[in-house]
């Protein structure tokens, strides 16, 4: 239950009263007593900070907006989004949790601007995650036609309505594409983060991989080709096994399982 004002003590209504204008100086007052000097310069440092964070997260975002209309949406998010994680690690998540649930559109806001998000936040997943592939029961070198393949923990596969690899401030669709856009966005051995687009029958191929653990890779491109009820299965998996070799050299596939 909310505590009643009257009861809450003295130094937690000046907190409440200090970080309330912060937030958002327009509409909330600064706490009697605390020189303006002062307390401009706690406004302009946090509200760089976040700024700037949010910027190297998401800079092809950033370079599709004006000054102006940036940080009237960062200053938005600032004021009124509550954040669940209180790491400023996770405040790229909790940029993107604002735009996908709390802004309302607005004119300068690009229709794709959701997914270009979901786009530069999933690279700066990988490029900062701590996850190390286990190589326990891999082959490296494995075939990856005659045994099991293993996707890399660090490979995630996405379908966008837009092509959000290719957006910038030069090429800014107004409608979704013909046919989904389906990418595989990894980081390899280098730690470098890329991404690689894939047709239909790879995405295909990929989604088949992700729970597999017993289905070699001539099984899976099999059920692909009777599911495309293609006249000869070989033609199918003799291209699927080029596929699988470029997967591996990406480090998308980490190689193939062993026994145990």
């Amino acid at each position: 239950m909310p505590v009643e004002p009257s009861k809450i003590p003295a130094f937690k209504k000046v907190q409440y009263e200090f970080t309330a204008h912060l937030r958002d100086p327009s509409r909330n007052s600064a706490p009697e007593g605390i020189e303006d000097r002062r307390m401009k310069i706690y406004r302009g440092l946090l509200y760089r900070n976040v700024q700037n964070f949010i910027k190297s997260a998401f800079p092809v975002l950033r370079r599709l907006y004006s000054d102006k209309d940036w940080h009237r949406m960062v200053r938005d998010f600032f004021a009124n989004h509550r954040s669940a994680s209180p790491y400023f690690k996770d405040i790229s998540r909790e940029f993107l949790d604002y735009l996908e649930n709390e802004r309302m559109p607005r004119p300068e806001d690009p229709v794709f601007i959701n997914e270009l998000a979901h786009y530069e936040w999933i690279e700066i997943c990988l490029a900062n995650s701590d996850l190390e592939p286990d190589m326990t029961n891999v082959d490296p070198t494995g075939d990856l036609i005659h045994n099991v393949p293993v996707l890399s923990p660090l490979a995630e596969f996405f379908g966008y309505h837009f092509p959000v690899h290719k957006i910038g401030p030069d090429f800014q669709p107004k409608q979704t594409s013909a046919q989904p856009v389906f990418l595989m966005i990894y980081r390899d051995r280098q730690g470098k983060v890329g991404f690689m687009e894939l047709n239909s029958i790879t995405a295909k191929l990929i989604e088949q991989m992700k729970n597999n653990q017993l289905e070699t890779g001539k099984q899976l491109l099999g059920k692909i080709a009777k599911e495309l009820q293609h006249p000869n299965p070989e033609v199918v998996i003799r291209s699927g096994g080029k596929t699988l070799k470029q997967l591996r050299a990406k480090d998308i596939l980490l190689g193939t399982r062993t026994q145990n």
